[in-house]
Protein backbone atom coordinates (compact mmCIF):
# COMPACT_ATOMS: atom_id res chain seq x y z
CA UNK A 1 0.00 0.00 0.00
CA UNK A 2 1.20 3.84 -0.77
CA UNK A 3 1.43 6.06 1.83
CA UNK A 4 0.53 9.44 1.32
CA UNK A 5 2.66 12.40 1.33
CA UNK A 6 1.59 15.05 3.82
CA UNK A 7 0.34 18.10 2.53
CA UNK A 8 2.94 20.96 2.07
CA UNK A 9 1.65 23.77 4.25
CA UNK A 10 0.37 26.67 2.93
CA UNK A 11 3.22 29.64 2.94
CA UNK A 12 3.03 31.86 5.11
CA UNK A 13 2.24 35.23 4.24
CA UNK A 14 3.57 38.77 4.78
CA UNK A 15 0.54 39.47 7.46
CA UNK A 16 3.07 38.26 10.00
CA UNK A 17 5.47 40.82 8.95
CA UNK A 18 3.07 43.38 9.01
CA UNK A 19 1.58 42.47 12.23
CA UNK A 20 5.43 43.02 13.54
CA UNK A 21 6.19 46.45 12.13
CA UNK A 22 2.74 47.30 13.73
CA UNK A 23 3.55 46.10 17.15
CA UNK A 24 7.19 48.35 16.38
CA UNK A 25 5.30 51.37 16.00
CA UNK A 26 2.95 50.94 18.86
CA UNK A 27 5.97 50.07 20.86
CA UNK A 28 7.72 53.18 19.75
CA UNK A 29 4.74 55.35 21.07
CA UNK A 30 4.45 54.13 24.20
CA UNK A 31 8.08 53.94 24.71
CA UNK A 32 8.09 57.79 23.23
CA UNK A 33 5.49 58.56 26.13
CA UNK A 34 6.91 57.10 28.82
CA UNK A 35 7.85 59.14 31.78
CA UNK A 36 8.81 56.80 34.85
CA UNK A 37 12.23 54.25 35.02
CA UNK A 38 13.80 55.23 31.82
CA UNK A 39 15.54 52.80 29.17
CA UNK A 40 18.88 54.46 30.29
CA UNK A 41 18.79 53.56 33.69
CA UNK A 42 19.14 49.72 32.50
CA UNK A 43 22.39 50.53 30.84
CA UNK A 44 23.99 52.86 32.81
CA UNK A 45 26.52 51.81 35.97
CA UNK A 46 24.21 53.19 38.93
CA UNK A 47 26.33 55.10 41.49
CA UNK A 48 27.88 53.30 44.44
CA UNK A 49 26.38 54.98 47.20
CA UNK A 50 23.02 56.44 46.02
CA UNK A 51 19.79 54.53 44.60
CA UNK A 52 16.37 55.93 43.62
CA UNK A 53 13.38 55.41 45.28
CA UNK A 54 9.83 56.83 45.46
CA UNK A 55 11.19 59.12 48.23
CA UNK A 56 15.23 59.63 46.79
CA UNK A 57 16.07 60.76 43.75
CA UNK A 58 20.10 60.45 42.96
CA UNK A 59 22.79 63.20 41.78
CA UNK A 60 25.34 61.72 40.68
CA UNK A 61 28.44 61.66 37.94
CA UNK A 62 31.69 60.95 37.33
CA UNK A 63 34.78 63.24 37.45
CA UNK A 64 36.85 61.81 34.16
CA UNK A 65 40.32 62.02 32.62
CA UNK A 66 41.74 61.60 29.34
CA UNK A 67 43.14 57.79 31.10
CA UNK A 68 42.24 57.64 34.68
CA UNK A 69 39.17 58.33 36.42
CA UNK A 70 39.99 61.12 39.24
CA UNK A 71 40.26 60.04 42.37
CA UNK A 72 39.66 62.36 46.13
CA UNK A 73 37.94 65.46 43.98
CA UNK A 74 34.98 66.85 46.06
CA UNK A 75 31.61 67.94 44.49
CA UNK A 76 29.32 69.90 45.57
CA UNK A 77 25.59 69.98 45.10
CA UNK A 78 23.34 73.06 45.89
CA UNK A 79 19.12 73.51 45.38
CA UNK A 80 15.77 73.69 46.77
CA UNK A 81 15.23 74.89 50.90
CA UNK A 82 19.22 75.64 51.07
CA UNK A 83 20.23 72.08 50.74
CA UNK A 84 23.95 71.54 50.57
CA UNK A 85 25.96 68.18 50.27
CA UNK A 86 28.72 67.25 49.02
CA UNK A 87 30.43 64.01 47.48
CA UNK A 88 34.11 63.04 47.29
CA UNK A 89 34.68 60.79 43.92
CA UNK A 90 36.26 57.35 44.13
CA UNK A 91 38.83 55.28 42.89
CA UNK A 92 36.69 54.74 39.66
CA UNK A 93 35.80 58.60 39.44
CA UNK A 94 31.77 58.23 40.36
CA UNK A 95 30.01 60.41 43.30
CA UNK A 96 26.96 60.55 44.21
CA UNK A 97 24.50 62.64 46.50
CA UNK A 98 20.83 61.76 47.52
CA UNK A 99 18.22 64.23 47.75
CA UNK A 100 14.49 63.89 48.82
CA UNK A 101 13.18 66.77 47.07
CA UNK A 102 12.72 67.25 43.42
CA UNK A 103 13.60 70.40 41.60
CA UNK A 104 16.27 71.95 40.26
CA UNK A 105 20.27 71.43 41.22
CA UNK A 106 24.02 73.40 40.72
CA UNK A 107 26.79 70.86 41.01
CA UNK A 108 30.11 72.43 41.06
CA UNK A 109 33.40 71.10 41.31
CA UNK A 110 36.10 73.27 42.68
CA UNK A 111 39.00 73.26 40.40
CA UNK A 112 41.49 74.29 43.17
CA UNK A 113 40.56 70.65 44.71
CA UNK A 114 41.87 68.64 41.70
CA UNK A 115 45.21 66.51 41.68
CA UNK A 116 48.16 67.78 41.23
CA UNK A 117 49.08 68.37 37.24
CA UNK A 118 45.30 68.03 36.68
CA UNK A 119 42.95 70.60 35.06
CA UNK A 120 39.14 71.14 34.61
CA UNK A 121 38.08 70.74 30.46
CA UNK A 122 36.26 74.47 30.70
CA UNK A 123 37.73 75.65 33.66
CA UNK A 124 35.43 78.78 33.47
CA UNK A 125 32.47 76.50 33.68
CA UNK A 126 33.02 74.49 37.01
CA UNK A 127 29.28 73.95 37.37
CA UNK A 128 26.27 71.81 36.28
CA UNK A 129 22.89 72.28 36.63
CA UNK A 130 20.04 69.87 36.57
CA UNK A 131 17.22 69.03 37.36
CA UNK A 132 16.21 65.92 39.80
CA UNK A 133 12.93 64.22 40.29
CA UNK A 134 12.22 61.30 42.59
CA UNK A 135 13.06 57.67 41.87
CA UNK A 136 15.42 58.96 39.05
CA UNK A 137 18.60 59.70 38.96
CA UNK A 138 19.90 62.92 37.13
CA UNK A 139 23.88 62.84 35.93
CA UNK A 140 26.66 65.55 35.68
CA UNK A 141 29.85 64.87 34.21
CA UNK A 142 32.82 66.65 34.55
CA UNK A 143 36.23 66.08 32.26
CA UNK A 144 39.83 66.27 33.27
CA UNK A 145 42.94 66.95 31.10
CA UNK A 146 46.64 67.02 31.64
CA UNK A 147 46.70 70.02 29.75
CA UNK A 148 45.82 73.67 31.36
CA UNK A 149 43.41 75.76 29.90
CA UNK A 150 41.76 72.66 27.69
CA UNK A 151 38.19 73.39 25.79
CA UNK A 152 35.59 70.71 25.06
CA UNK A 153 36.69 71.39 21.46
CA UNK A 154 40.40 70.18 21.91
CA UNK A 155 38.90 67.13 23.41
CA UNK A 156 36.14 66.00 21.16
CA UNK A 157 38.61 65.07 18.78
CA UNK A 158 40.74 62.16 20.99
CA UNK A 159 39.22 58.76 21.09
CA UNK A 160 38.84 57.37 25.06
CA UNK A 161 39.39 54.18 24.51
CA UNK A 162 38.69 53.61 28.52
CA UNK A 163 34.60 54.62 27.38
CA UNK A 164 34.28 52.94 24.22
CA UNK A 165 35.39 49.91 26.93
CA UNK A 166 32.75 50.37 29.11
CA UNK A 167 30.31 51.11 26.68
CA UNK A 168 31.15 47.74 25.11
CA UNK A 169 30.68 45.83 28.34
CA UNK A 170 27.61 47.73 29.23
CA UNK A 171 26.66 46.62 25.22
CA UNK A 172 27.24 42.73 25.97
CA UNK A 173 24.88 43.46 29.69
CA UNK A 174 22.71 44.90 27.32
CA UNK A 175 22.45 41.84 24.82
CA UNK A 176 22.41 39.25 27.21
CA UNK A 177 19.15 41.08 29.01
CA UNK A 178 17.39 41.36 25.51
CA UNK A 179 18.42 37.61 24.72
CA UNK A 180 16.71 36.06 27.96
CA UNK A 181 13.25 37.61 27.01
CA UNK A 182 13.87 37.48 22.90
CA UNK A 183 14.71 34.23 22.63
CA UNK A 184 11.10 33.34 23.80
CA UNK A 185 9.16 36.07 21.93
CA UNK A 186 11.07 34.58 18.95
CA UNK A 187 10.13 30.92 19.83
CA UNK A 188 6.18 31.74 19.91
CA UNK A 189 6.33 33.40 16.08
CA UNK A 190 7.94 30.64 15.25
CA UNK A 191 5.08 28.11 16.50
CA UNK A 192 2.30 30.32 16.31
CA UNK A 193 3.17 33.12 13.96
CA UNK A 194 1.96 35.04 16.42
CA UNK A 195 3.52 38.76 17.70
CA UNK A 196 3.01 38.87 21.14
CA UNK A 197 2.70 42.63 22.57
CA UNK A 198 2.28 41.06 26.00
CA UNK A 199 5.49 39.51 26.45
CA UNK A 200 7.12 43.12 27.84
CA UNK A 201 4.67 42.34 30.73
CA UNK A 202 6.06 38.85 31.71
CA UNK A 203 9.09 40.70 32.10
CA UNK A 204 7.35 43.69 34.37
CA UNK A 205 6.08 40.42 36.32
CA UNK A 206 9.58 38.90 36.88
CA UNK A 207 10.76 42.23 38.28
CA UNK A 208 7.80 42.78 40.04
CA UNK A 209 7.35 39.15 41.89
CA UNK A 210 10.86 38.86 42.99
CA UNK A 211 10.41 42.58 44.88
CA UNK A 212 7.87 41.15 46.36
CA UNK A 213 9.39 38.12 47.73
CA UNK A 214 12.64 39.90 48.65
CA UNK A 215 9.85 42.14 50.48
CA UNK A 216 8.77 39.42 53.20
CA UNK A 217 12.23 38.37 53.43
CA UNK A 218 13.00 35.19 51.26
CA UNK A 219 16.25 35.39 50.03
CA UNK A 220 17.14 36.92 46.85
CA UNK A 221 18.17 33.26 44.97
CA UNK A 222 15.42 31.77 46.02
CA UNK A 223 13.26 35.02 45.18
CA UNK A 224 14.80 35.10 41.71
CA UNK A 225 13.76 31.34 41.45
CA UNK A 226 10.31 31.76 42.47
CA UNK A 227 9.53 34.55 40.60
CA UNK A 228 10.58 32.32 37.22
CA UNK A 229 8.57 29.77 38.26
CA UNK A 230 5.34 31.65 38.69
CA UNK A 231 6.33 33.20 35.18
CA UNK A 232 6.84 30.05 33.75
CA UNK A 233 3.09 28.45 34.86
CA UNK A 234 1.57 32.27 33.86
CA UNK A 235 2.59 31.10 30.18
CA UNK A 236 1.53 27.78 30.82
CA UNK A 237 -2.44 29.44 31.59
CA UNK A 238 -2.23 31.27 29.36
CA UNK A 239 -1.79 28.74 26.75
CA UNK A 240 -4.71 26.57 28.71
CA UNK A 241 -7.03 29.61 29.23
CA UNK A 242 -6.84 31.72 26.11
CA UNK A 243 -4.50 30.98 23.07
CA UNK A 244 -5.48 27.21 22.50
CA UNK A 245 -9.11 28.65 22.79
CA UNK A 246 -8.97 31.39 20.09
CA UNK A 247 -6.42 28.76 17.83
CA UNK A 248 -9.04 26.18 17.71
CA UNK A 249 -11.78 29.46 16.77
CA UNK A 250 -9.14 29.41 14.15
CA UNK A 251 -9.10 33.24 14.85
CA UNK A 252 -6.21 35.65 12.87
CA UNK A 253 -3.00 35.93 13.40
CA UNK A 254 -4.06 40.20 13.82
CA UNK A 255 -7.49 39.68 15.89
CA UNK A 256 -4.45 37.47 18.09
CA UNK A 257 -2.52 40.22 17.87
CA UNK A 258 -5.12 42.78 19.24
CA UNK A 259 -5.85 40.31 22.17
CA UNK A 260 -2.40 40.37 23.46
CA UNK A 261 -2.36 44.24 23.41
CA UNK A 262 -5.30 44.32 25.65
CA UNK A 263 -4.10 41.72 27.83
CA UNK A 264 -0.72 43.80 27.68
CA UNK A 265 -2.86 47.01 28.90
CA UNK A 266 -4.70 45.27 31.49
CA UNK A 267 -1.56 44.09 32.90
CA UNK A 268 0.07 47.13 33.20
CA UNK A 269 -2.41 48.89 35.16
CA UNK A 270 -3.08 45.54 36.93
CA UNK A 271 0.76 46.25 37.95
CA UNK A 272 -0.08 49.95 38.45
CA UNK A 273 -2.76 49.06 40.86
CA UNK A 274 -1.17 46.83 43.12
CA UNK A 275 2.28 48.06 42.94
CA UNK A 276 2.09 52.09 42.80
CA UNK A 277 3.64 54.04 39.85
CA UNK A 278 7.02 53.98 41.67
CA UNK A 279 10.13 52.28 41.45
CA UNK A 280 10.45 49.34 43.63
CA UNK A 281 14.20 47.49 44.57
CA UNK A 282 14.07 43.84 44.61
CA UNK A 283 17.39 44.35 46.51
CA UNK A 284 17.43 47.37 48.74
CA UNK A 285 21.48 47.09 49.74
CA UNK A 286 23.28 49.95 47.96
CA UNK A 287 25.28 48.26 44.77
CA UNK A 288 28.92 48.38 44.89
CA UNK A 289 31.05 48.31 41.85
CA UNK A 290 33.87 46.15 40.90
CA UNK A 291 36.00 47.04 38.31
CA UNK A 292 37.94 44.28 36.16
CA UNK A 293 40.45 44.91 33.26
CA UNK A 294 39.24 48.21 33.58
CA UNK A 295 35.43 47.73 32.96
CA UNK A 296 33.99 49.11 35.96
CA UNK A 297 30.11 47.26 37.06
CA UNK A 298 27.78 46.86 39.57
CA UNK A 299 28.17 43.50 41.24
CA UNK A 300 24.24 42.62 40.24
CA UNK A 301 25.54 43.33 37.06
CA UNK A 302 28.22 40.53 36.59
CA UNK A 303 25.89 38.11 38.39
CA UNK A 304 23.34 38.93 35.84
CA UNK A 305 25.52 38.56 33.26
CA UNK A 306 27.03 35.34 34.52
CA UNK A 307 23.31 33.64 35.12
CA UNK A 308 22.15 34.70 31.80
CA UNK A 309 24.88 32.98 29.80
CA UNK A 310 24.27 29.85 31.92
CA UNK A 311 20.51 29.55 30.92
CA UNK A 312 21.02 30.98 27.40
CA UNK A 313 23.74 28.26 26.87
CA UNK A 314 21.06 25.51 29.00
CA UNK A 315 18.34 26.56 26.79
CA UNK A 316 20.39 26.02 23.51
CA UNK A 317 21.66 22.63 24.76
CA UNK A 318 18.11 21.69 24.97
CA UNK A 319 16.50 22.94 21.53
CA UNK A 320 19.78 20.77 19.86
CA UNK A 321 20.03 17.96 21.80
CA UNK A 322 16.90 16.58 23.75
CA UNK A 323 14.29 15.15 21.87
CA UNK A 324 11.65 17.77 22.83
CA UNK A 325 14.10 20.41 21.34
CA UNK A 326 13.84 19.37 18.59
CA UNK A 327 10.13 18.54 18.03
CA UNK A 328 10.07 22.28 18.82
CA UNK A 329 12.79 23.28 16.38
CA UNK A 330 10.48 21.09 13.96
CA UNK A 331 7.16 22.48 14.82
CA UNK A 332 8.85 26.04 14.06
CA UNK A 333 9.92 25.08 10.89
CA UNK A 334 6.68 23.28 9.56
CA UNK A 335 3.71 22.51 11.97
CA UNK A 336 1.48 21.14 9.90
CA UNK A 337 4.70 18.65 8.72
CA UNK A 338 5.63 18.19 12.02
CA UNK A 339 1.90 17.04 13.03
CA UNK A 340 1.70 14.46 10.21
CA UNK A 341 5.27 13.05 11.83
CA UNK A 342 3.41 12.52 14.76
CA UNK A 343 4.51 15.52 16.95
CA UNK A 344 1.90 17.05 19.31
CA UNK A 345 1.72 20.43 18.04
CA UNK A 346 -0.39 21.82 20.88
CA UNK A 347 1.92 20.17 23.61
CA UNK A 348 5.21 21.83 21.38
CA UNK A 349 3.47 25.50 21.81
CA UNK A 350 2.21 25.09 25.60
CA UNK A 351 5.53 24.10 26.32
CA UNK A 352 6.81 27.54 24.40
CA UNK A 353 4.30 29.72 25.97
CA UNK A 354 5.87 28.07 29.03
CA UNK A 355 9.59 28.40 28.57
CA UNK A 356 8.91 31.74 27.21
CA UNK A 357 7.45 33.27 29.90
CA UNK A 358 9.93 31.65 32.50
CA UNK A 359 13.02 33.20 30.36
CA UNK A 360 11.13 36.64 30.30
CA UNK A 361 10.37 36.46 33.91
CA UNK A 362 14.21 35.61 34.78
CA UNK A 363 14.92 38.90 32.49
CA UNK A 364 13.15 40.83 34.51
CA UNK A 365 14.51 40.03 37.85
CA UNK A 366 18.52 40.65 36.14
CA UNK A 367 17.01 43.80 34.57
CA UNK A 368 15.79 44.83 38.48
CA UNK A 369 18.81 44.20 39.71
CA UNK A 370 20.81 46.10 37.36
CA UNK A 371 18.42 49.02 36.87
CA UNK A 372 18.22 48.72 41.12
CA UNK A 373 14.55 48.79 40.80
CA UNK A 374 11.37 47.91 38.74
CA UNK A 375 8.18 49.56 37.72
CA UNK A 376 5.21 49.02 35.83
CA UNK A 377 6.16 49.80 32.51
CA UNK A 378 9.75 48.38 32.76
CA UNK A 379 8.62 45.50 30.19
CA UNK A 380 7.07 48.05 27.90
CA UNK A 381 9.95 50.57 27.59
CA UNK A 382 12.18 47.72 26.32
CA UNK A 383 9.71 45.98 23.92
CA UNK A 384 10.62 47.76 20.72
CA UNK A 385 13.97 46.61 21.65
CA UNK A 386 13.14 42.83 21.86
CA UNK A 387 11.08 43.29 18.91
CA UNK A 388 14.32 44.69 16.93
CA UNK A 389 16.49 42.29 17.86
CA UNK A 390 14.28 39.41 17.15
CA UNK A 391 13.42 40.79 13.75
CA UNK A 392 16.78 41.27 12.80
CA UNK A 393 18.13 38.25 13.74
CA UNK A 394 15.50 36.52 11.75
CA UNK A 395 11.82 35.89 13.08
CA UNK A 396 11.17 32.13 14.23
CA UNK A 397 14.82 31.77 15.04
CA UNK A 398 15.66 31.16 18.49
CA UNK A 399 19.79 31.59 17.98
CA UNK A 400 18.74 34.67 15.69
CA UNK A 401 16.82 36.25 18.13
CA UNK A 402 20.46 35.75 20.27
CA UNK A 403 22.53 37.24 17.65
CA UNK A 404 20.11 40.46 16.76
CA UNK A 405 20.09 40.85 20.94
CA UNK A 406 23.91 41.00 21.00
CA UNK A 407 24.18 43.37 17.86
CA UNK A 408 21.12 45.70 19.08
CA UNK A 409 22.58 46.09 23.08
CA UNK A 410 26.29 46.82 21.27
CA UNK A 411 25.06 49.22 18.68
CA UNK A 412 23.12 51.01 21.41
CA UNK A 413 25.50 51.24 24.24
CA UNK A 414 28.38 52.15 21.58
CA UNK A 415 26.23 54.49 20.02
CA UNK A 416 25.77 56.73 23.37
CA UNK A 417 29.45 57.93 23.08
CA UNK A 418 28.51 60.42 19.84
CA UNK A 419 24.93 60.67 20.93
CA UNK A 420 23.55 61.86 23.97
CA UNK A 421 20.58 61.05 26.43
CA UNK A 422 17.87 58.77 24.73
CA UNK A 423 19.00 59.42 20.90
CA UNK A 424 20.76 56.39 21.15
CA UNK A 425 17.49 54.22 21.21
CA UNK A 426 16.94 55.74 17.93
CA UNK A 427 19.56 53.43 16.15
CA UNK A 428 18.05 50.18 17.45
CA UNK A 429 14.42 51.75 15.21
CA UNK A 430 17.25 52.65 12.46
CA UNK A 431 18.37 49.28 12.28
CA UNK A 432 15.25 47.49 12.44
CA UNK A 433 14.27 49.66 9.53
CA UNK A 434 17.46 49.03 7.37
CA UNK A 435 17.17 45.40 7.80
CA UNK A 436 13.06 45.36 6.96
CA UNK A 437 14.17 47.45 3.40
CA UNK A 438 17.60 45.53 2.84
CA UNK A 439 16.74 41.91 4.17
CA UNK A 440 13.51 41.47 5.76
CA UNK A 441 14.00 37.76 6.40
CA UNK A 442 16.74 38.91 9.20
CA UNK A 443 20.02 38.01 9.64
CA UNK A 444 19.34 33.96 9.92
CA UNK A 445 16.01 34.00 8.61
CA UNK A 446 15.00 32.08 5.31
CA UNK A 447 13.08 33.71 2.20
CA UNK A 448 9.75 32.71 1.36
CA UNK A 449 7.45 32.66 -1.78
CA UNK A 450 4.54 34.55 -1.36
CA UNK A 451 1.25 33.42 -3.52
Amino acid sequence: MRLSTPPRSRPRSRRPLLTVAAALLLALGASAAATTLAPQAAVAAPAAACAPSPTTGCLQGTVNGDDDPAEGVEVTATGPSGFEESSTTGADGRWSIPVTEAGSYTVTVDPDGLPDDVFLVNADQPERTVNVTLGASATALFAVTAEQGATTGDQASGFNWGQFTQQFASGIRLGLLLALAAIGLSLIYGTTGLSSFSHGEQVTLGGLLAYSFTSIGVPLILAAVLSTAICAATGFLQDLAIWKPLRKRRLSLTQLMIVTIGLSIALQYTFQYFYGAGTVRISRDNPETVTFLGVTLTVQSYVAMGISVVVLVATGLFLLKTRTGRATRAVSDNPALAAASGIDVDRIIRLVWTLAAGLAGLSGVMLGLVLNGVNWMTGLQILLLIFAAVTLGGLGTAFGALAGSMIIGMVVELTNIWLPGDFKYATALLILILILVFRPQGIFGRKERVG
